[in-house]
């Protein structure tokens, strides 16, 4: 049943919603207005923290980098998405955290927290019920209190060690009630903290690579080429001296698109690729005569098994080449891999 209603207001159902049929008609130049305003007061929000970016940031950043525990962060309603994002953000750049829910808090999971641990509890307007009420526990405990929020004489504010103020002139919201330029002033000043602990702590793109296992770089920069290169009787290889027909019967059975030439010891020769049989044929020479040293390319690119697999990669793409033969130290044909290799270990 719909709500009464008065002036130019729309009948709304119980739930608060307009029905579409009864909802005002598009504005579209309205629309983009506010998007524009939108941007500008957001950008100003996440400027204006720079000149409040002071000592208190600092020590702060200081005294995560000093915990022995991990930073809890703490938050509700849409301080607490953007807390856990930003808990996300420091764990993955070398500072240990979690986000503790603070309701949940008061019910059980306060035990998550420990002496040894931080907090940083963010609300915009520090008065947030389920974090007020366990400031106290978090004193009595000895847990060292960083405050992110809008108001430096709220009850947050005033039990925090250290307050990092992120106050906006005012919210995006054409009706200034829903939190957007805030939560945005959060989110920045959540990823400077991380910024600063990251470079505080020395952490590098490798380390960042440990931590996304899963993830591109991650692969990347963890991958080595003897995890993935054929190795073995998997690696197609011939004498100098083999026929044309056993070259041939080597690159098919092996399906690498190319072949090594090797000597007794092992030591690499040359190559037969795909595309050197394509240019023999063009020239109409008689195959069946020729020997594996008459149709190799001698001196083919060769990499060590011990570089990471996107070192072979990126020599596959700076010379134009899909095969590349892997040697050890003394220059022995131990490894073979080649671009699809690469590509269904997601290196490329």
């Amino acid at each position: 049943m719909a709500l009464p209603h008065a002036g130019n207001s729309f009948p709304q159902t119980q739930d608060g919603a307009v029905p579409p049929a009864q909802q005002p008609p598009f504005d579209a130049a309205q629309a983009l207005r506010l998007a524009r305003e939108t941007f500008e007061i957001e950008a100003a929000a996440v400027l204006g923290l720079k000149a409040r970016t002071g000592e208190a940031f600092a020590r702060a950043v200081e005294m995560m980098l000093r915990v022995r525990g991990r930073v809890v962060v703490m938050g509700m309603g849409k301080s607490g998405h953007i807390g856990r994002k930003v808990a996300a953000t420091l764990a993955s750049t070398g500072t240990p955290a979690m986000f503790v829910h603070p309701a949940e808090a008061s019910h059980g999971d306060l035990g998550m927290i420990k002496p040894v641990d931080l907090v940083l509890a963010i609300s915009n307007g520090g008065e947030s019920e389920e974090i007020t009420v366990i400031l106290p526990v978090l004193k009595r405990l000895g847990v060292p209190l960083v405050a992110m929020t809008g108001a430096l004489d709220s009850t947050l504010g005033r039990h925090a060690e250290i307050v990092l103020d992120c106050r906006v002139e005012k919210e995006a919201c054409p009706l200034n009630l829903a939190p957007t330029a805030s939560t945005t002033a959060q989110l920045a000043l959540g990823d400077a903290l991380a910024v600063a602990l990251l470079d505080a702590r020395g952490f590098k793109t490798e380390d960042f690579a440990r931590s996304h296992p899963g993830g591109a770089l991650g692969r990347k920069l963890l991958t080595h080429l003897s995890d993935l290169m054929r190795t073995g009787e998997g690696v197609p290889r011939v004498g100098p001296e083999a026929t044309f027909s056993q070259l041939m019967r080597e690159m098919s059975a092996k399906g690498l698109g190319a072949s090594a030439v090797v000597d007794g010891a092992g030591h690499v020769l040359g190559i037969f690729t795909d595309g050197d049989l394509r240019r023999l044929i063009e020239k109409g020479l008689d195959l069946r005569s020729l020997t594996a040293r008459e149709v190799m390319h001698p001196r083919p690119h060769t990499i060590r098994s011990d570089v990471l697999a996107v070192e072979a990669a990126e020599l596959m793409e700076q010379h134009r080449i899909t095969s590349v033969l892997v040697v050890d130290a003394d220059g022995k044909l131990c490894g073979a891999v080649n671009s699809n290799d690469l590509m269904r270990a997601k290196v490329i």
